[in-house]
C-alpha cells in the first residue's frame, strides 16, 4: 500500500546527518534551552525575514502562547476557521477564549475575510489566519480588515513552512506566527516541536517568559499564565539539518502536486497548484463521491486520507456551549475532501500511479 505518507524513506536517506546532530547534543550534554535551540531560532527568524524566533514545544501550545502574548484573555473572542482541525480552538479553550468561527473561500478553504468581517464584534480581540493545506491565506486581506478594526494577526503556519506571497514567506505577515514541526509537516522533527515568530521585541519577550513559567528570572515568575514549553535540543539539532533542505522539497511536493492537477476528471475538483504560495503540504481534491474514490484508490493499493472529516464548530466536545452560525463552504467541503499521498520521497513511479487511478476512476 502506497501510505499517505512514509517519514522513514526520509529518515533513511538523512540519517548519518541527524546522528551526527543529535550526537553533538549527547556530547555536549545541554538538553534544554541551549545553543542548538538558541541558534535554530536565530536561523528560522533570518529564513522568515523577521525579527524574532521563540522555540516551544509544540503547535498548539505555539497558538496559545502567541495568543497569549498578543494580550488574548478569558472572555475574549478570536475569529477562526471552522475546517482547520480543531487546533487553534483547542488553544483558545485552553486560555478561555471564545473561538468565533467565519467561513472560507470557494477556491482555497482559507478563512475568508469578507465573513471574518462580518464575525467582528466590541469583544473581538484577534483573527487567526491558518495556512490550510500548505496554501497561503489572504493575509494582505485579513491584515488590513484587522488594522481597520484594531485586532490582532496570528499566522497559523503549521501546515505552510516556505510558502512565500510577494516575496515574504509565511510566518512574517502577522502580528505573530505559530509553527509546528511535528513529524509530517515540510519541516518536521523527529517528534513534538513547535516555535513562533514576532516581529515586536516587547511581544518575543513575552514569549520567553509564557514558555517558561512566566520567569523574568530563575524561579522569579511575574507573567502568566505560563506554563513548560521548551522546544528541546535535540529536536532543535534535528530541524537545523533539515532547514536548509526545505525550499527543495517543497519544490519536489509542487512538483508532484502539478502532476495531479493535469488530471482532468469531470468528478474531481483539484486545487491551485500555481505559485510560491502553495508549498503542497497535503494534496486534496474535492468530490461529492468521496468514499467511491478512496476504495477505488485501496484497490489500486494507494492510501487516502481526509483532512478534516469534522468541522471545528460540530465537534462534540463543543455541544451546547458555542453558538453554531451558518458555515456553508466550510460544510460542503467537509464532505467532500480527500487528501492524497504527497511528499517529496515519492518516485515518479508512484506519482504516475496515483494519476492512472485518478484517471480511470468511474464514480
Amino acid at each position: 500500500m502506497l501510505a499517505i505518507n512514509d517519514l522513514s524513506r526520509l529518515v533513511r536517506n538523512e540519517r548519518s546527518r541527524i546522528m551526527a546532530a543529535i550526537a553533538r547534543v549527547v556530547d555536549r550534554g545541554w538538553f534544554v534551552l541551549g545553543p542548538e535551540l538558541e541558534t535554530f531560532e536565530t536561523e528560522f527568524a533570518r529564513y522568515c525575514g523577521v525579527a524574532h524566533a521563540v522555540g516551544v514545544a509544540n503547535g498548539t501550545d505555539a497558538i496559545e502562547l502567541a495568543l497569549r502574548a498578543l494580550g488574548v484573555a478569558c472572555g475574549d473572542e478570536v475569529i477562526v476557521a471552522a475546517n482547520a482541525g480543531f487546533y487553534s480552538t483547542t488553544a483558545l479553550r485552553a486560555i478561555g477564549a471564545q473561538p468565533v468561527y467565519a467561513d472560507v473561500d470557494q477556491r482555497h478553504l482559507n478563512i475568508d475575510p469578507a465573513a471574518a468581517a462580518m464575525a467582528i464584534t466590541p469583544h473581538t480581540k484577534a483573527i487567526i489566519a491558518t495556512h490550510l493545506y500548505g496554501r497561503m491565506a489572504d493575509v494582505a486581506g485579513l491584515r488590513e480588515l484587522c488594522s481597520r478594526h484594531g485586532l490582532a494577526l496570528l499566522e497559523d503556519c503549521a501546515q505552510a513552512h516556505g510558502a512565500r506571497r510577494g516575496g515574504i514567506v509565511a510566518g512574517a505577515w502577522g502580528d505573530a506566527a505559530a509553527f509546528s514541526f511535528y513529524p509530517t509537516k515540510n519541516l518536521g522533527a523527529l517528534g513534538d516541536a513547535g516555535l513562533v515568530t514576532c516581529p515586536d521585541d516587547r511581544i518575543a519577550l513575552r514569549l520567553r517568559r509564557l514558555r517558561q513559567y512566566g520567569w523574568k528570572d530563575k524561579y522569579v515568575a511575574i507573567d502568566g499564565p505560563a506554563r513548560n514549553s521548551r522546544l528541546d535540543e535535540i529536536q532543535a539539532a534535528v530541524l537545523r539539518e533539515r532547514l536548509p533542505t526545505l525550499d527543495e522539497r517543497n519544490k519536489r511536493r509542487r512538483e508532484i502536486a502539478i502532476t495531479y492537477a493535469a488530471v482532468r476528471h469531470p468528478a474531481i475538483t483539484h486545487p491551485d497548484v500555481d505559485g510560491d504560495d502553495y508549498i503542497a503540504h497535503l494534496y486534496v481534491v474535492r468530490t461529492s463521491h468521496r468514499e467511491a474514490l478512496r476504495e477505488h484508490l485501496r484497490g489500486r493499493g494507494i492510501a487516502s486520507d481526509v483532512h478534516y472529516p469534522v468541522l471545528d464548530a460540530d465537534q462534540p466536545v463543543l455541544c451546547g456551549q458555542i453558538a453554531r452560525c451558518a458555515l456553508p463552504v466550510s460544510a460542503q467541503a467537509t464532505a467532500e475532501i480527500v487528501s492524497l499521498p504527497c511528499y517529496p520521497e515519492m518516485t515518479d513511479a508512484e506519482v504516475s500511479r496515483v494519476s492512472d487511478a485518478l484517471a480511470t476512476w468511474k464514480p
